[in-house]
């Protein structure tokens, strides 16, 4: 009997690296193929319920596909437009925000010198201005580069042309999917294997969706406040603010500073730089109190902590194909980590 189990173990543990092994190796095509998958895994409640009103699978699948078509292309479309927009606005702004910054660094650099009597001021003024001057127009070249350039096209395209038709085929046969990988369950553990996976299920959609939903209404806050109050490049930080927001804490952060950074380039009066921290605070009150337990909720099993490090370890590993498949991973581990330690508990090594 210990022989039988000890082989199980090496053979799903064997079948664990191989997968793990082909993922790694395999990561710069698996790309459009996730995003399909976890595409289809998020609309798959709409399909059923279109299918629940007796509509064929594959004319709901349609339909479903048709409106999330009409509903985010010509989004993504405009999106593209306005930031591509802003960049331009804000490159050429530069020599203007060298200028103000050069007047805002005046007074610090007259301590410098009062207390460093053979501080040089001059040197330390062009090397700030072409480093700083440097610096931003560089920036905003790789930010208009991101969007517009030749490998960014390339990858979007790949994503066009592959993603929906992955994304189409994992709605239509979701259910034939699922139960063909039910079919294939040992039978000993089967009963525990689908508690486990029912488990998985409901961490994962609850934090996806719920987390997807916080990002976006959380960077429309921010691109639509920073703008409000002429932040330049507000659309976009604010975007990318919102975005990131998935990594706790992180996407707040990264917008603040670069929010404020532009804000005491651009203007000369502290007001607006009032309201830039003004919009961060609102967004983070809103974010805390309403839109996190509100959307996510607090019972999904996943601490930030854990969160965070499965999305940087994911990121360094597998680069955006692992943040894409870090939050579910780690709510797998954390269900099986779980369940491992319930088993520990039940078992004679912890009773003694």
């Amino acid at each position: 009997m210990a022989k039988s189990e000890n082989k199980n173990w090496i053979f799903w543990i064997t079948l664990l690296v191989i997968f793990a092994a082909l993922v790694y190796v395999l990561r710069s095509v698996l790309l459009p193929f996730v995003v399909g998958i976890i595409i289809g895994y998020l609309l798959d409640p709409l399909a059923t319920r279109l299918e629940k009103l007796k509509i064929n699978r594959t004319l709901a699948t349609c339909l479903v596909l048709l409106l999330v078509a009409v509903i985010l292309i010509p989004a993504f479309i405009a999106l593209v437009g306005m930031i591509d927009e802003q960049l331009a606005l804000f490159i050429s702004a530069v020599p203007k925000y060298m200028e103000a910054l050069s007047q805002k660094i005046e007074p610090i650099i007259a301590n410098i010198q009062d207390n460093f009597p053979n501080f040089n001021q001059e040197k330390f003024r062009e090397y700030l201005r072409g480093n700083m001057s440097n610096g931003l127009k560089l920036i905003g070249s790789l930010l208009r580069k991101l969007i517009s350039g030749s490998y960014a096209v390339f990858n979007i395209l790949s994503l066009v042309l592959i993603t929906p038709i992955v994304t189409f085929y994992m709605l239509r046969d979701w259910n034939d999917f699922t139960k063909k990988v039910d079919s294939l369950l040992p039978k000993a553990y089967k009963k525990e294997i689908r508690t486990q996976a029912k488990e998985i299920d409901k961490i994962i959609s609850s934090f996806i969706r719920g987390q997807l939903s916080v990002c976006v209404l959380l960077g429309t806050f921010y691109g639509v406040g920073l703008s409000f109050v002429g932040l330049d490049l507000g659309l976009l930080v604010g975007f990318i603010a919102g975005i990131i927001s998935f990594i706790p804490y992180v996407g707040s952060i990264v917008g603040f500073i670069t929010a404020m950074a532009i804000a005491f380039a651009q203007f000369n009066d502290w007001v607006p730089i009032a309201q830039v921290v003004g919009v961060f605070a609102v967004g983070q009150f809103l974010e805390g109190n309403f839109l996190t337990p509100k959307l996510v909720g607090d019972s999904i099993g996943l601490h930030p902590v854990w969160v965070m490090f499965a999305l940087l370890a994911g990121g360094v590993l597998l680069g955006f194909l692992g943040l894409m498949i870090a939050v579910p991973l780690a709510a797998v581990i954390g269900v099986l980590a779980r369940f491992a330690i319930s088993k520990y508990k039940q078992s004679s090594l912890y009773k003694g």
